[in-house]
């Protein structure tokens, strides 16, 4: 069978007439409420575009209209795919479009993937739906699209249930699973949001690789301007449902016409840190960490964590092996300063944060405001001193609990005794630190976490924080799950935070941006190791492993 057959919609539809989609006045409501306002877009066969625009902005309710995916939505305008007008289509027609000649990446996979059902399933039941394949034929080729797509033992890998998989896996399972039936469009809503630089770059290169292969169409969903940079050729930016810039991509990066592109563009965090104590007139050891120094707030020895695993065969019957997530590593942060995490997913950096907050037991030694870390009488008092910040701000804020209870739900635990009018002020306080106000928010203690956007969220997971008034902040990936602006606003909170309040951070971290904007001294972890610390300059300007070389050049 050649290749044409196998695949239909291959280069031979780059030569077709016209436009393969055509949107034109698209306008999409809740309620009577405008949200998309508007858009006109059109995508070329075999064309990568990309739709830019922060969080709100409208730009996945536009890809998810186009599939009549937008549950209790008044949608009008015109689309036209291919002489067929999508937003007049029946639903039993466009099940017929779905998967099959439009194809779309979701966000977030944990969630886009049923965790019910083995990876290899989902995707031969697509193949089932709608190339009518029989099970065994599907179950085929499913393997050899996971193959296709870089997934290390596929055969095996198929069996495997969504959490099973790794952080890098799991996109490419969904790519596996959208091109399973050659789309002549493919539609890709932040498909590499969340991963880290050397992964996005990895899954950037894969969806070049299948568009130029298969000759399909790619509207690329995103906040990131880099990877606009790297991947389109034209790009739409969006903002508050309407489109206020397009053109060829070099064009609108280098000179952005309209206000609001060239915010986004300026958005890159810049670097603002208190430089303390000079740590070249200290000694350092052959990690690079400073000896010699005061006021360390966190200090690790050789530290370890270790994980039972299951042994294969009838030994597994009988005992249990040992996984090694962290090894043997040591740091120290001193106070007012920024230690920063940086590795691939399964480097063992967010592990290393879980021993730091007392929250995964350890080998080695770990000593926090000078005591021993997870013994003794003292952790209760010493554990108000180390408060986290997770990645997610809308997952870890609870949606059932209103501002004063999220905020000051520490003052329960910590300070019993306050009265609800200091409770009360206490909380306020502690949400004017991080600029958020009852002037600007009317009736800010009695809302929810979803009447606020991802950056006011993480304010409020910040405001938690603060509360206690605590002299360490582990921050797990704090800017992952925002766009670009909420990035840079954030990372210039915690900057400011740091200097009125001599905050110390461990910053866990995939972004080089953020770290070169907030680290003082920083760790390069691979397989549980450190295999490369210092100051931020030396290791970032002039990396010597290869692992953090490769680090680099992919965030650049």
């Amino acid at each position: 069978m050649t290749k044409q057959e196998l695949n239909p919609n291959s280069n031979s539809q780059l030569n077709l007439p016209g436009p393969l989609l055509s949107a034109r006045d698209l306008k999409i409501s809740f309620g009577g409420h405008p949200v998309v306002r508007g858009v006109n877009l059109q995508i070329e066969r075999g064309s990568r575009v990309a739709l830019v625009g922060e969080s709100g902005s409208g730009k996945t309710l536009t890809a998810l209209s186009l599939l009549g995916l937008v549950r209790g939505a008044q949608v009008s305008g015109h689309c036209d795919f291919e002489g067929r007008d999508l937003l007049n289509m029946r639903e039993s027609a466009l099940r017929g479009i779905r998967g099959r000649e439009i194809a779309m990446i979701f966000q977030e996979p944990m969630t886009a993937l049923n965790p019910l059902f083995t990876v290899g399933d989902q995707i031969a039941e697509v193949l089932q739906l709608k190339m009518a394949m029989s099970p065994k034929q599907a179950w085929q080729k499913a393997i050899d699209l996971m193959n296709e797509t870089g997934i290390a033992q596929a055969q095996v890998r198929a069996r495997s249930y969504p959490h099973q998989l790794s952080g890098g896996q799991r996109p490419r399972v969904m790519i596996a699973m959208a091109l399973a039936c050659r789309p002549k469009l493919l539609l890709a809503d932040e498909p590499t949001t969340a991963l880290d630089a050397s992964l996005r770059l990895q899954i950037l290169e894969l969806l070049e690789r299948f568009q130029s292969e298969y000759g399909m169409a790619v509207l690329l969903i995103t906040h990131d301007l880099n990877l606009v940079k790297s991947f389109a050729t034209r790009v739409l930016v969006m903002e508050k449902g309407l489109v206020v810039e397009e053109g060829n991509v070099r064009d609108v990066m280098r000179t952005p016409q309209h206000p609001y592109t060239r915010r986004l563009v300026d958005s890159v965090p810049l670097r603002s840190v208190v430089e303390t104590l000079d740590d070249t007139s200290q000694g350092e050891d052959s990690m690079g960490v400073c000896v010699n120094a005061p006021e360390y707030v966190m200090q690790a020895s050789g530290l370890s964590v270790h994980y039972p695993v299951p042994m294969e065969g009838f030994k597994g019957w009988f005992k249990r092996g040992r996984f090694t997530a962290v090894q043997n590593v040591s740091f120290q942060l001193r106070a007012g300063q920024t230690l920063g995490v940086v590795g691939e997913s399964g480097s063992g950096k967010s592990t290393l944060a879980l021993a730091s907050l007392g929250l995964q037991p350890f080998e080695g030694a770990l000593r926090v405001m000078g005591q021993e870390w997870g013994k003794g009488q003292h952790m209760r008092s010493l554990r108000a001193k180390v408060q986290v910040v997770f990645q997610d701000p809308f997952s870890s804020l609870s949606p059932r609990m209103t501002v004063i209870e999220i905020v000051g739900e520490g003052l329960g635990v910590h300070a019993p005794d306050l009265n609800l009018h200091e409770r009360r002020s206490r909380v306020l306080s502690a949400l004017s630190d991080v600029g958020l106000t009852q002037n600007e928010f009317p009736n800010i203690l009695e809302r929810y976490p979803h009447e606020f956007s991802g950056g006011q969220r993480q304010r409020l997971a910040i405001a938690r924080a603060l509360i206690l008034d605590p002299k360490v902040l582990v921050l797990d990936e704090p800017t992952s799950a925002l766009d670009v602006t909420s990035q840079k606003q954030v990372v210039q909170l915690l900057q400011g935070l740091q200097r009125t309040k001599g905050f110390s951070y461990l910053l866990i971290t995939h972004d080089m941006a953020v770290i070169k904007a907030l680290a003082h001294r920083v760790i390069v972890m691979k397989d549980g190791c450190v295999i490369e610390a210092g100051r931020v300059e030396r290791v970032l300007m002039d990396p010597q492993d290869p692992y953090t070389q490769l680090l680099v050049k992919a965030s650049n």
